[in-house]
């Protein structure tokens, strides 16, 4: 485990994101998102990814955007570890403003697209009136102020996972897990035919 443990802090980049100091890479840039509309575009994640899989007639702009939202999606582990977007603590935290901000920049990319402008602009709507009963954008952390780009890929802070205790916890279960299921597969003596 400490092996494990020592392999991936080694692995990992010093700094994962450059955070707002540094200007974003080059790409489509993606408008920053505050903590509270976070909250409230991952709840609609789920209906702008539907309406996205059911464009037919599609951009560049569309497709870099949907395939760097599916990238970040899958580097910030499925959005599965606990306290990715409510604790601004979290090693996932960022990741996770990232792959939403992509999504709210694909669903407005597709209000202008012929076959999807109405149906993504009613689902504008809904949003924002989601947005305004939640105070949504009151509610501020330190990567509101962030924007992001399809140009990078922002990694979670692997090396705080050690430090975050729901994260370290979820990381020992599944290495738990995993040694359980090699040594039900290798570990235990099979009978011998007689």
């Amino acid at each position: 485990m400490a092996t494990a443990l020592s392999i991936m802090t080694a692995a990992a980049p010093a700094e994962a994101h450059s955070g707002s100091f540094a200007p974003p890479p080059p790409g489509i840039q993606i408008p920053s998102l505050t903590h509270g509309q976070m909250a409230v575009i991952a709840r609609y994640r789920g209906e702008i990814l539907e309406l996205a899989q059911h464009q037919t007639a599609t951009d560049p702009t569309f497709r870099r955007l949907y395939n760097h939202g599916n990238l970040q999606f899958t580097y910030c582990l499925w959005g599965l570890m606990p306290g990715s977007l409510a604790d601004e603590e979290s090693p996932f935290n960022e990741c996770s403003h990232a792959y939403l901000a992509t999504a709210k920049a694909l669903l407005t990319h597709m209000a202008t697209m012929p076959s999807a402008e109405r149906n993504a602009k009613a689902l504008i709507s809904d949003i924002d009136a989601d947005m305004v009963r939640s105070g949504a954008s009151w509610i501020l952390c330190q990567y509101s102020g962030e924007s992001f780009s399809t140009g990078a890929v922002v990694e979670p802070r692997w090396r705080d996972m050690v430090f975050h205790l729901p994260s370290l916890c979820v990381l020992l279960a599944t290495m738990a897990a995993l040694v359980a299921a090699a040594w039900s597969i290798f570990g235990t003596p099979r009978a011998r035919a007689a």
